[in-house]
């Protein structure tokens, strides 16, 4: 029988173990006050936020694909689970979760998540933008002791008015008080020195609330405790029936497209700030898939990959997955041991840790220098986070991918229009690029403008692609374009140019 395993031993079995365990303190500390956040924002009881967490840490964190990110409850999320919680009823969440998990599992399976690397970044800045200004403004309303509207755009209507309430009460003043005095902390934290830094900046805030309220006796709402097992509820049968509503089909779709862009999202930032194994974006996904399966199966938050903690967790030192597994292992321990704990942390700091992570998620400085560089992907982003706030999440998101659409579909069927006159005898024009309908406009311009009374003769052989539109455009231009008693006008290299469209020559 072999010897007990010495800790030296240990160490080198795991040479990284000292790192991997002094990362997952850090990163258990930076994910608390945030597990806890995205759950009392996204209307659910804050102990499934850090179910959520134990189970990033504890199932998607044992996977192969990413060793370093680290996934749990994510602000990017929080609009759309508050919309479905309060569309279809917590049970369903449940449900929908599990169907995103099942979906991810099979696209990964599929070999379908390179392709998530194919959506315009436009279009997911422009959602993470969109997601972070509706999240700024929702919670500013339990920063003023307010319920918020549910619309996104009546949450930022309703601010003027909710400031000017909120003025004249007393109550409301000192929620916002504390909610400004987190996000304060969270500003100035890192122009701290280092070794005051050895706490996150969101810890440190939320713990200097909480002993603010009882100090300043401050009548504030604190967080809700229900205990682990009494918020754990799996989905009942009941629960599957909605999937006959479209508006359930959809919001699967909508979970399952946003969880899964910003996990490979994640990835790829994270790959950028270590020099370790890289990322395997298939096998992730089925990694965030099991993870959400889960997390339906318990009935808690969606899961996806967080660039706070990823971050956090490289630059605290970690070395192997190790670490995120350690830190879903402190959250189960905090759940288990210290659930009451969250009964005395006070909300408007919870609201004022999200404003600050909402905030984050707007490029303001960004999409100037895009807008300088590259006017269109700007337009694309702006438009996708406006359509969120004023439309809704899935209409946004769709509304973004389209116009991403037409962009690629509109500087892909570039063409240019070559005439060369000299004054008498034939004009020759030459057509050259992509010849597709989005483009007969101008082609048909350039080419009617050009005179009836002189043999013209057009050449197609500079075109890299002909599509059916064109082609039948241009030969009924040809027919009628010379006058009466003028040579008719000559197509060269026709039948090159129709091979390269697929179209055979007639």
């Amino acid at each position: 029988m072999s010897a007990p395993l010495s800790g030296r031993g240990l160490i080198s079995r795991a040479p990284h173990l000292r790192q991997d365990f002094a990362a997952s303190l850090v990163v258990f500390l930076v994910a608390l006050p945030l597990c806890v956040g995205v759950a009392v924002a996204s209307g659910v009881p804050a102990e499934l936020g850090l179910v959520t967490g134990i189970v990033g840490g504890l199932v998607t964190g044992v996977l192969r694909g990413s060793s370093l990110q680290v996934s749990g409850p994510a602000a990017g999320m929080t609009v759309l689970v508050f919309e479905a919680v309060k569309e279809f009823g917590l049970p369903v969440l449940g449900a929908i979760v599990l169907a995103t998990g099942l979906l991810q599992i099979v696209m990964g399976v599929l070999r379908l998540g390179r392709y998530f690397r194919a959506i315009s970044l436009a279009v997911v800045e422009g959602m993470l933008a969109g997601i972070g200004l509706v999240l700024v403004a929702g919670q500013l309303y339990p920063a003023m002791a307010a319920k918020a509207p549910d619309a996104g755009l009546d949450k930022m209507l309703g601010l003027p008015r909710g400031l000017a309430g909120a003025v004249g009460d007393g109550r409301a003043l000192a929620s916002l008080a504390l909610c400004a005095g987190t996000v304060a902390v969270m500003v100035g934290w890192k122009h701290l020195p280092a070794k005051v830094r050895t706490v996150p900046g969101p810890l440190a805030a939320v713990g200097l609330a909480t002993l603010a309220v009882p100090v300043f006796g401050m009548k504030v709402a604190m967080v809700e405790v229900q205990g682990l097992l009494g918020a754990v509820q799996q989905p009942p049968l009941s629960a599957f029936a909605g999937f006959a509503d479209v508006a359930v089909l959809g919001t699967i779709v909508a979970f399952t497209l946003i969880a899964s862009a910003e996990s490979l999202f994640s990835a790829a930032a994270v790959d950028r700030l270590h020099d370790g194994p890289r990322t395997e974006y298939d096998r992730e996904l089925t990694a965030q898939g099991i993870g959400n399966s889960v997390c339906g199966l318990l009935g808690a938050l969606p899961l996806t990959a967080v660039i706070v903690r990823s971050a956090a967790n490289v630059q605290a030192g970690a070395r192997t997955k190790a670490s995120r597994v350690l830190h879903g292992v402190w959250l189960l321990l905090f759940a288990a041991l210290l659930p009451g704990a969250l009964a005395h942390i006070p909300l408007p700091s919870l609201a004022g840790v999200l404003i600050y992570s909402g905030a984050k998620l707007v490029p303001v400085k960004s999409l100037a220098g895009l807008w300088r560089e590259q006017r269109g992907e700007a337009l694309i982003l702006a438009v996708t986070a406006v359509s969120i706030v004023a439309v809704g999440m899935f209409e946004g998101v769709l509304i973004g991918l389209a116009l991403a659409i037409v962009k690629t579909a509109w500087e892909a069927s570039h063409i240019k229009v070559t005439v060369i006159d000299k004054g008498a005898g034939p004009v020759d024009a030459r057509l050259s690029g992509n010849a597709t309908f989005l483009r007969l406009p101008k082609i048909l311009d350039s080419l009617e403008a050009l005179p009836k009374d002189r043999p013209v003769r057009l050449d197609l052989s500079g075109l890299l692609h002909l599509d059916h539109a064109c082609r039948t455009a241009l030969e009924n231009w040809a027919e009628r374009h010379s006058a009466e008693g003028t040579e008719p006008v000559r197509l060269t290299s026709e039948a090159g140019a129709a091979q390269r469209a697929g179209t055979p020559a007639g």
